[in-house]
């Protein structure tokens, strides 16, 4: 690697074209500019000024080196400009969580897009084991998650808690639920709908609840936006988070129903620890707040 400081030297002095301007401009004896030349001259292996009396010109090897320390010098410049700008409307961010709240974030996203034609964001709806080593290895700036992380490399601020919501149809009768009522209607399906029946109905329906796997399932859905759709038209009763509900379209089709016992989530933002966020990420994380302060308000 050519040394930084002799090649902005010798770049300043075929600017100038002179010594003494050199010295001058950067603080230095005229000396110094001559031996920060022959040091330069010397990594090289070849003269990089030919002499014409008092004046001088670049050689062929003079010009190459010049345009490496212009070239050095421009990208310095760029470099810098982005650091001390730290622009909350430029550069990406990726954040990573699960497929209810991503249904809900990514509207706000859009928005912010759209008002910011410099700023990318990727937005990931993954697991929770994913979501932490994503954010672990880098490859995620943010993550959501519903519990803290137990990792010396991972931090996370409280967002709040979203509820676990049983999901009717509007039109059903909002007399008191039984457990039985619930499998006249049959169960809605999806992947992550046998682990919330267990949390919440083990709670509302202790004697006749004997587990996820002996629920009458109805139907089947692994497209998280279309859970509710079946509800919707009546077919059947589902369970999903707050956010998964806030973001479908046909809300005025469905409702929650009260039980007498709730069961909430909690919800963090997951970052690497000691990492300072750049602005752009801090925004988005402001969002999240906010979306997640909304949540908790619905409860």
């Amino acid at each position: 690697m050519l040394n930084a400081k002799w090649l902005e030297t010798f770049a300043v002095l075929i600017e100038t074209g002179h010594f003494t301007r050199t010295a001058e401009r950067l603080g230095m004896t005229q000396p110094g500019v001559s031996q920060h030349l022959r040091k330069l001259e010397d990594q090289v292996g070849q003269p990089l000024i030919s002499r014409q009396g008092k004046s001088f010109s670049p050689t062929p090897a003079g010009e190459a080196v010049l345009a490496v320390g212009q070239a050095r010098r421009a990208e310095e410049k760029t470099l810098f400009e982005a650091v001390l700008r730290d622009d909350p409307a430029v550069g990406e961010v990726v954040v990573a969580c699960s497929g209810s709240f991503a249904m809900l974030l990514y509207p706000h996203l859009l928005t912010l897009m759209q008002a910011s034609p410099d700023l990318i964001i990727r937005l990931e709806a993954t697991p929770q084991d994913t979501v932490l080593s994503g954010v672990l290895e880098g490859r995620f700036d943010l993550g959501i998650a519903d519990h803290k992380p137990d990792h010396p490399r991972l931090d996370a601020a409280h967002l709040g808690k979203e509820e676990l919501c049983l999901v009717l149809p509007s039109n059903e009768p909002s007399s008191p639920i039984t457990f039985q009522t619930l499998e006249d209607l049959g169960f809605v399906a999806h992947p992550d709908g046998f682990a919330y029946a267990d949390e919440l109905f083990s709670l509302n329906f202790p004697d006749a609840f004997r587990g996820s796997d002996h629920l009458r399932v109805r139907t089947f859905v692994n497209q998280i936006s279309q859970i509710p759709a079946p509800v919707a038209h009546g077919i059947g009763y589902t369970l999903l988070p707050r956010s998964g509900i806030n973001a479908y379209p046909g809300k005025d089709q469905i409702r929650v129903a009260q039980l007498a016992k709730s069961r909430h989530h909690e919800l963090w933002t997951v970052f690497r620890r000691g990492r300072i966020l750049p602005a752009r990420v801090t925004r988005i994380a402001d969002l999240i707040q906010s979306i997640a302060l909304d949540l908790e308000k619905v409860d």
